[in-house]
């Protein structure tokens, strides 16, 4: 059955990994991916925290990087509660599971990043993200951990499944996915390098990331996005003499 994807980003302990897949199971969501666990996979401590969600577990897929873990998603949510300075819409984890039901039924794959336990995503990494999830909470006390943090966000998706979605998709014909963007942001950004674009080393990370969040904020579709890889082809070809 199609579902969102759980992503755990560069998770520190196997007892939370097992935590956060028993969380999943307690509502029907199974695809778990981990990016870079600090401690390896498989992890002789997950299994005994996940209390029988084993599935979850035995199944679990590894990658490298994000970008890897996110190639065949089209919509991305990133978890956070601290304002990072990046046009993004904000969604609460019940407006996120209207709109990932929604979502899929118009056959898109969407998922949800978590940050590491203790320092959570850098911005690179919510940089390729659509959409910031964020839980309302005690702004004096804004500390939930990771099984907590994946509960909430499993629960109102499981609670919302029969209810109407509100939001709708920009691109009826389905939204590129992230392999194909990552792709169009690498051309891009091969092609600026080659033309001098990146001038100041100490802004270039800056620099990208602003270029990133502003193709990512586009919804492209497939079709756009290799339209916009020939302009960028086009524009890199030296000029005829």
């Amino acid at each position: 059955m199609a579902q969102p994807a759980i992503i755990l980003v560069r998770p520190q302990l196997g007892e939370n990994i097992g935590k956060a897949a028993r969380a999943m199971l307690n509502f029907g969501l199974t695809d778990l991916r981990l990016v870079a666990p600090r401690d390896g996979w498989p992890n002789p401590d997950a299994g005994p925290s996940a209390a029988g969600a084993g599935a979850v577990i035995n199944n679990a897929r590894v990658y490298d990087t994000v970008e890897e873990a996110v190639a065949d998603c089209t919509h991305v949510y990133a978890t956070t509660v601290r304002d990072r300075d990046m046009p993004k819409p904000v969604a609460t984890p019940k407006e996120s599971a209207l709109q990932m039901h929604t979502l899929i039924s118009s056959g898109e794959r969407p998922a949800v990043m978590f940050g590491p336990e203790r320092s959570g995503m850098t911005n690179d990494d919510i940089a390729l993200a659509d959409t910031i999830l964020t839980v309302p909470i005690n702004p004096e006390y804004g500390s939930l951990n990771l099984a907590q943090a994946v509960i909430l966000v499993a629960y109102e998706y499981f609670q919302n499944a029969s209810d109407t979605p509100a939001y709708q998709p920009a691109h009826p014909e389905g939204l590129a996915s992230k392999d194909d963007l990552v792709g169009l942001m690498e051309h891009l950004e091969g092609a600026l390098d080659q033309k001098g674009f990146f001038k100041s080393e100490g802004r270039r990370a800056a620099q990208r990331r602003t270029l990133r969040n502003l193709l990512q904020n586009a919804e492209f579709s497939s079709q756009e996005i290799q339209t916009l890889r020939g302009v960028v082809k086009a524009l890199a070809r030296s000029r005829p003499e």
